[in-house]
């Protein structure tokens, strides 16, 4: 990547695209937050310059920097990337850790954050602005959508599909074939062994609707 990044969020995932980025040799510009209270601190030699929509940094995005939204909720994640696709023209880069395994054979979209010791399989289908988070495991051909975040050490099965908007929880286990509904959420360390209907919580070993 030759232009610096800039990152959206100064929170836990902010600080992890940090250093996932300069893991990978790629300059931080800087970043951006809502919270006023972080504004000017430092993490390293980078700075938490100002809000999300400061047209003064975000007039550099597209030509002379790109950007990355490192913000958990999918909500506001998906304001930002719309503020950025309308505003600027552009989709944010996707922020894969050094140490991650990404088949060659694997597809991903734009925006997506795969950190540590993560695994995508071979034709798996990685959507867009999606947050897999250290250690998980995405197997083979199973289809994740748009904004979706899937925990630490979690394993998506074989031929999973994932629906936009599903929040699976650290240390689940989905098995292979299973289907989970949009905007679905998965509770920490649950096994999946049926399908989830869109918009359900589900959570236990067997995973049941709460």
């Amino acid at each position: 990547m030759e232009n610096p990044v800039l990152i959206f969020g100064a929170g836990s995932l902010g600080v992890t695209a940090l250093d996932l980025f300069h893991r990978n040799n790629v300059v931080v510009y800087g970043l951006l937050d809502d919270n006023k209270d972080l504004h000017g601190k430092e993490f390293g030699d980078v700075s938490v310059l100002g809000e999300t929509d400061d047209d003064g940094f975000l007039k550099l995005i597209g030509q002379k920097c790109e950007a990355f939204v490192a913000i958990g909720d999918s909500r506001v994640r998906k304001r930002l990337v719309k503020m950025l696709n309308d505003r600027r023209k552009v989709q944010p880069v996707n922020a894969i850790h050094d140490t991650a395994v990404v088949s060659a054979s694997a597809t991903l979209g734009h925006g997506n954050l795969i950190a540590a010791r993560a695994v995508v399989n071979p034709f798996a289908e990685i959507g867009q602005h999606c947050i897999i988070q250290s250690g998980a495991v995405i197997e083979s051909q199973a289809k994740l959508g748009d904004y979706i975040q899937i925990g630490t050490g979690s394993l998506i099965g074989s031929g999973v599909v994932v629906d936009e908007g599903a929040f699976v929880g650290a240390g689940v286990t989905i098995v292979a074939g299973i289907s989970i509904g949009k905007n679905a959420r998965i509770g920490a360390g649950s096994v999946v062994v049926e399908n989830v209907e869109a918009g359900v919580t589900v959570f236990g070993n067997p995973a049941k609707k709460l």
